[in-house]
C-alpha cells in the first residue's frame, strides 16, 4: 500500500484498517449486582455486545465500576470479597484482585488517571489505590459514617465522600489524604457530581428528595431544589450547564438547569433508576434501572427515551468510554 501526503487522521484510519481494526463507538459498561457480571453495551446499536468476565462471574455482589484512562482495564467492586477486580478489556478476563477494606461500594478514578479511590462503608474510610502498581497506598478515615460515593473534583484538589448514616459529606484534601471537614446535608446523601470548573458540587439526598448545591470554595451548601422521590444518582454535563438526577421511587430522571436552579424536564424511565453516564458528546444519557434489569437510553436534546436495553440482574450503574 502506497500512502502519499495523507493527513494524520487518515493515516490513523488506514493503519487501523490495515490491522483489521475499525474505529469503534464508545461502550457502556453496566455492573449487574446480583449476577456478578458486567454487561457491555454498544452505544451505536444500543444492544449488549458481550458480558464480562468471559467466563463465570466476579462475585456474589458487585457494585461500582471504573475504567482507566488508557481503556485497557476495568475496575469492578466485588463487595463480598472486600476487593476490586481488574478486568483486562482485551482478553475479557480477570487478571488480578486488590483487597481494599471492608464494605467497598463507590469507586472513581482521579483526573490524572493515577489513583483509584474506593469508599469503604463498613470501615468508614476511603482507600486510595495506585493504578500503576495496583496497591493501596493511602487510607483516609472519614469523619462521617457509611461513606458510599467517592468523587474527585476535576482540579484534583478534593475528594468528596457521601455518608449515608451521618447525613454529611466528607471533604478529603488530596494533598494530605486526610479529611479536613464535613459538609452537612439534608438527609441520606448519595450521588455527587462536580461542575467541570470544580466550583460547585451537586449532591442528591435520597431521604429528603433534594438536590443540594455545594460551593466548593467554602465546602458549604448554598442552595437546594426539590426533586423526585428517593433521589440518588447525579451526573453533570460536560459544559456544566445541566445536572441529571435520578429518582428511584418515581422511576424518572430530571434535568436541572445550573444557571436558573430549575428542573426543566422530567423523563420517565424504568423501576428504581440509579447511577448514570453520558456519551462523550453528551447527546445520550444511559440510566441503570435496578428493578427493571435494564438501561434506559435518553436523548438529552429531545428529553425522550430512545429505548431500553435488557441487561443482568440489579444493574448498579453505568460508565462509558
Amino acid at each position: 500500500m502506497q500512502i502519499v501526503n495523507m493527513p494524520r487522521v487518515a493515516l490513523m484510519v488506514v493503519a487501523l484498517i490495515a490491522c483489521g481494526t475499525s474505529v469503534a463507538a464508545p461502550l457502556a459498561y453496566v455492573p449487574n449486582e446480583k449476577d456478578g457480571t458486567v454487561s457491555v453495551i454498544d452505544t451505536t446499536t444500543d444492544k449488549v455486545a458481550y458480558t464480562l468476565p468471559a467466563k463465570g462471574k466476579l462475585g456474589e455482589k458487585i457494585q461500582a465500576i471504573a475504567i482507566d484512562h488508557s481503556g485497557k482495564n476495568l475496575y469492578v467492586v466485588v463487595r463480598d470479597a472486600s476487593a476490586i477486580a481488574v478486568i483486562d478489556l482485551f482478553s475479557h478476563e480477570e487478571k488480578l484482585r486488590v483487597n481494599v477494606g471492608d464494605g467497598p461500594e463507590g469507586i472513581s478514578i482521579s483526573p490524572d488517571g493515577k489513583t483509584l479511590a474506593a469508599c469503604l462503608e463498613e470501615d468508614n474510610a476511603v482507600s486510595f489505590v495506585d493504578v500503576g502498581t495496583m496497591k493501596s497506598v493511602h487510607l483516609a478515615k472519614t469523619q462521617g459514617n457509611n461513606p458510599e460515593h467517592c468523587e474527585f473534583s476535576p482540579d484534583g484538589k478534593w475528594l468528596y465522600a457521601s455518608n449515608e448514616e451521618s447525613n454529611d459529606v466528607d471533604v478529603i484534601d488530596l494533598a494530605t489524604h486526610k479529611s479536613v471537614g464535613l459538609i452537612k446535608t439534608s438527609k441520606h446523601p448519595r450521588g455527587i457530581g462536580f461542575s467541570p470548573d470544580s466550583k460547585f458540587a451537586y449532591v442528591a439526598n435520597e431521604a429528603s428528595d433534594l438536590l443540594e448545591v455545594v460551593d466548593v470554595s467554602t465546602h458549604k451548601v448554598i442552595s437546594s431544589t426539590k426533586v423526585g422521590k428517593r433521589s440518588n444518582g447525579v451526573i453533570v454535563s460536560k459544559d456544566g450547564s445541566r445536572v441529571y438526577v435520578s429518582n428511584g421511587a418515581d422511576g424518572n430522571v430530571m434535568f436541572f438547569d445550573t444557571k436558573t436552579n430549575v428542573i426543566t424536564h422530567t423523563v420517565k424511565v424504568g423501576e428504581r433508576p440509579w447511577n448514570m453516564a453520558l456519551t462523550p458528546d453528551g447527546k445520550k444519557l444511559y440510566v441503570a434501572n435496578g428493578r427493571s434489569n435494564s438501561v434506559s437510553v435518553i436523548d438529552t436534546v429531545t428529553a425522550k427515551v430512545l429505548g431500553n436495553v435488557p441487561v443482568g440482574k440489579l444493574p448498579w450503574g453505568v460508565i462509558i468510554q
